[in-house]
């Protein structure tokens, strides 16, 4: 039967160099550090014999000697020297590269806003259990944006204005706001809440600035917030939980805030609702390792199947407008 080795073309021969086995150059860097065939052999757990003809077989293969030995014991030659430091920090960057295959070999490191996490969590989650030889870490940041020649990530999930960027972008969905809260909260007896209603409310606001709230009441044609209890919050995601618990009314983003309303946790008693312009992307530079490849088909399969959730609820019950604000 004919071995790999005999399809390989006669001129890879010279890419390969004629090194000696493995196991003689690691018994030489534990000589060398010992410089003791005794200890070196109770290190590598054989006899002392053994350590003796495994140095003689590399020191032919190499055809030079690697040791001089004397009474008093080892010392290096000028060339056993010289061969020392990169063959011990090879056998120490071969055994780091094994240990981290061997641990986990598909690990993802993906970056995203906390906001995102209610829509990614779970997907992730979902492809870990459909393919439980992967690993994926998201770390949840407040800050929008990634550098990858700083920062040790495979993606990132962004959130912003679209921009012009050397990297790969693949559009997940766009951030549609309406305001959300508990049924218990605004419960409205005629067709469709008023922006009236919203008079005696809490409002949660997800940015210091009130931009979200005020851009949503500036389209409703409301020139003031209707409302003077507020509370503020740095992310999105703080501003829903708060809303989940009944503590007001939160500016949500529709797609983040599926599930919820799927499950009634929370309703959206306005019609109208807006296209802020900003979207969620996934950004990942050249040549995705094929787990990553995996991830971002399935993400992206998923993102399709949000925004075609989302165009079927506009469609059937909703006012959407788009702003470019």
């Amino acid at each position: 039967m004919s071995s790999p080795l005999d399809f390989m073309p006669a001129s890879s021969s010279s890419l390969v160099p004629n090194l000696p086995p493995l196991n003689l150059l690691k018994t030489f860097v534990v000589v060398a550090q010992t410089m003791n065939l005794t200890r070196a052999a109770e290190l590598l757990h054989i006899t002392q014999g053994a350590v003796s003809r495994q140095i003689t077989g590399l020191e032919s293969h190499l055809g030079y000697p690697l040791f001089v030995r004397q009474a008093r014991g080892l010392t290096l030659t000028p060339r056993g020297a010289q061969l020392l430091p990169p063959i011990r920090l090879a056998m120490t960057q071969m055994g780091e590269a094994l240990q981290r295959v061997a641990g986990h070999p598909d690990t993802l490191r993906i970056k995203c806003p906390t906001c995102s996490m209610r829509w990614l969590l779970p997907r992730v989650i979902k492809l870990q259990n459909d393919r439980p030889d992967m690993q994926i870490e998201l770390t949840a940041s407040v800050a929008h944006g990634v550098d990858f020649s700083r920062e040790h990530f495979d993606a990132a999930v962004v959130f912003g204005r679209p921009v012009e960027s050397s990297l790969h972008a693949m559009h997940l969905f766009d951030e549609v706001l309406t305001p959300v809260c508990v049924p218990s909260l605004l419960p409205v007896r005629q067709k469709e809440a008023r922006v009236t209603d919203l008079a005696d409310q809490t409002l949660l606001h997800p940015t210091r600035d009130r931009r979200d709230w005020l851009l949503w009441l500036k389209t409703a044609g409301a020139q003031t917030l209707p409302s003077s209890k507020s509370q503020h919050f740095d992310t999105l995601d703080l501003a829903i939980n708060s809303a989940l618990q009944g503590y007001g009314v939160a500016i949500g983003d529709l797609t983040l805030i599926e599930d919820d309303l799927q499950a009634q946790r929370v309703i959206a008693p306005f019609t109208l609702c807006v296209a802020s312009g900003a979207t969620y992307q996934l950004l990942y530079p050249d040549n995705p390792s094929p787990a990553l490849r995996v991830a971002i088909d399935f993400l992206n399969q998923e993102a399709q199947h949000s925004r075609a959730r989302l165009d079927a609820l506009l469609a059937a019950s909703r006012q959407l407008v788009r702003t470019g604000a």
